[in-house]
């Protein structure tokens, strides 16, 4: 019996190494969408385009991490933070008048 524990220990201990190594991962992936998006909108070169791409990544990004972190969460409320800037320069560029597409 003391060998199956041993084993189980081991099994649960690997099970847990690899579960964090995969939350690690997705928060990385969270992460690197979020700091995209930041730098899409927040050049004076920002494209109409640009910008409507940095709100929609910042938008899933924001759905993502609160569903996954919950609303209170510091990467929850960064996101928040950087998509209230990004959707006013957004409005603000769809309403200049413009040659761009």
């Amino acid at each position: 019996m003391i060998h199956d524990d041993r084993v189980l220990r081991r099994k649960v201990t690997f099970i847990y190494a690899l579960l964090a190594g995969v939350s690690r991962a997705r928060s990385a992936a969270r992460d690197s969408r979020w700091f995209y998006a930041v730098t899409l909108y927040g050049g004076n070169d920002a494209t109409l385009d640009d910008l409507r791409e940095a709100v929609t990544t910042l938008e899933d990004a924001e759905r993502t991490a609160r569903r996954v972190l919950g609303g209170a969460h510091p990467t929850t409320v960064g996101i928040e933070c950087d998509l209230q800037p990004a959707r006013a320069a957004l409005r603000a560029r769809e309403e200049t008048p413009s040659s761009e597409t």
